[in-house]
């Protein structure tokens, strides 16, 4: 099953420069997980100014406190439970972003729900609506609430992740499954309706890395094997630039070709 969205690949020569995200302001969106706290830290070192949400601050303080040691920008916490919050909520981010930072240049929404392999016939509903809210939903309301500050940006991103068509479309996915198809035409629709201007939309496809949430969906594979998601976050980093203008409304493909 191939992906309906255009496809690219990351440029075979390109690195995230240390000023690559200078001056811009981004949110990343369940920041202390594998692949969130990674991207926090890439966009950090290119220069941004990062707002790491998630629905537990202990753990963003744990990851402000590491990136504090490891000498990066000092990010800013905003704890925003992708479950629970409401439009209210979204759009109090949004207000604290305009009044406290002045301006938004990217999104990346690397929160997300897995309850692990489970026959339809068994799927419990609650755990179904939360994955469909958590992974489609949620991601539509933010961005949505945060549409007017990346619009008024001179260059700005929204990036969402998918998982690997091939696979989640199989027995037993689910949820996660219906969830990832429908960010992708979530994806189409929000780039057709921003295909000019200085707003792009992105979705990204990582290779296998070291998360929990591999380790979760594949128990039976060794996942210390993969690769931890540092290089995922690099290219992140090229979505979030200006550098992938030409990438607007596909998919940034990390898979081996």
């Amino acid at each position: 099953m191939s992906l309906s969205l255009p496809q690219h690949r990351l440029p075979a020569a390109w690195a995230p420069a240390s000023n690559e995200l200078d001056g811009r302001v981004i949110v990343v969106t369940g920041a202390y997980g594998g692949l969130g706290s990674a991207v926090a830290r890439a966009a950090a070192r290119a220069g941004a100014t990062v707002v790491i949400t998630g629905k537990r601050k202990r753990q963003l303080e744990q990851l402000y406190d590491a990136m504090m040691r490891e000498g990066l920008p000092e990010p800013v916490i905003h704890p925003l439970d992708m479950e629970t919050a409401t439009p209210r909520d979204y759009d109090a981010l949004a207000e604290g972003l305009q009044r406290d930072l002045g301006r938004l240049d990217g999104i990346v929404h690397t929160a997300a729900s897995f309850a692990g392999l489970t026959p339809v016939s068994m799927h419990k509903p609650d755990a179904w609506l939360r994955s469909m809210h958590v992974n489609v939903s949620a991601p539509f309301a933010l961005t949505q609430a945060c549409l007017p500050l990346l619009t008024a940006a001179p260059d700005s991103a929204a990036v969402f992740v998918l998982d690997n068509p091939d696979l989640v479309r199989r027995a037993h996915w689910g949820a996660y499954g219906v969830s990832k198809a429908a960010l992708e035409r979530f994806v189409a629709i929000l780039h057709e309706e921003h295909d000019e201007g200085s707003f792009r939309v992105h979705a990204l496809l990582p290779a296998p890395m070291r998360t929990t949430l591999r380790r979760a969906a594949y128990f039976g594979e060794d996942t210390l094997q993969h690769p931890l998601p540092d290089a995922t976050a690099d290219a992140v980093v090229y979505l979030l630039s200006d550098k992938a203008a030409a990438a607007r409304g596909g998919v940034l493909d990390l898979r081996v070709a």
